[in-house]
């Protein structure tokens, strides 16, 4: 339905503490603020249309939305549109500037995830500049659900796959 921010409240707080009047020439921006600050409700006050992160949107997608509506945080929704959590800005800067060692750390996760605990030593991992490179051995089948599990990771610009077939 939508959402009440920190900056419907602050104009309400500002609009009660200055007793701030619009004046006969207004930018619309404005006199809706000014409505709204009037407001008694949360449906008064509330922003609408809500702003929100669809399902399947990358960390990308959902920063680029952030920066472009302004938005401190928006909520995440599911295919039927009903809420799923909340997307914080800080949170997509810190995912987003996710330096080669903490990528590194979260392929290795899935390789050990991935691999038998017989192939430990199977597959070396190197970052650079977001760029995986897998080395090793690996059969064919795994190494498919392995690569397809590393793309999906957040900053990996590119997996090179030279993974040799075998155990």
């Amino acid at each position: 339905m939508g959402v009440v921010s920190e900056s419907d409240l602050l104009a309400k707080v500002a609009f009660e503490a200055s007793g701030h009047r619009p004046r006969p020439i207004w930018r619309l921006r404005e006199r809706r603020l000014h409505g709204k600050a009037r407001g008694e409700t949360a449906a008064d006050l509330m922003t609408r249309p809500v702003i929100t992160v669809p399902p399947g949107a990358t960390v990308a997608e959902a920063a680029w939305l952030s920066a472009l509506s302004r938005l401190k945080w928006m909520p995440g929704t599911d295919r039927e549109g009903r809420l799923h959590g909340v997307v914080r800005r800080d949170s997509l800067l810190q995912a987003l500037t996710r330096d080669d060692a903490g990528i590194r750390a979260g392929v290795e996760a899935v390789v050990e995830a991935t691999r038998s605990p017989a192939d430990r030593d199977a597959v070396q991992v190197a970052v650079h500049d977001g760029i995986v490179e897998l080395t090793g051995r690996m059969p064919a089948a795994t190494a498919r659900r392995l690569l397809a599990e590393i793309e999906r990771i957040a900053d990996v610009i590119e997996v090179k796959n030279l993974l040799r077939p075998g155990t």
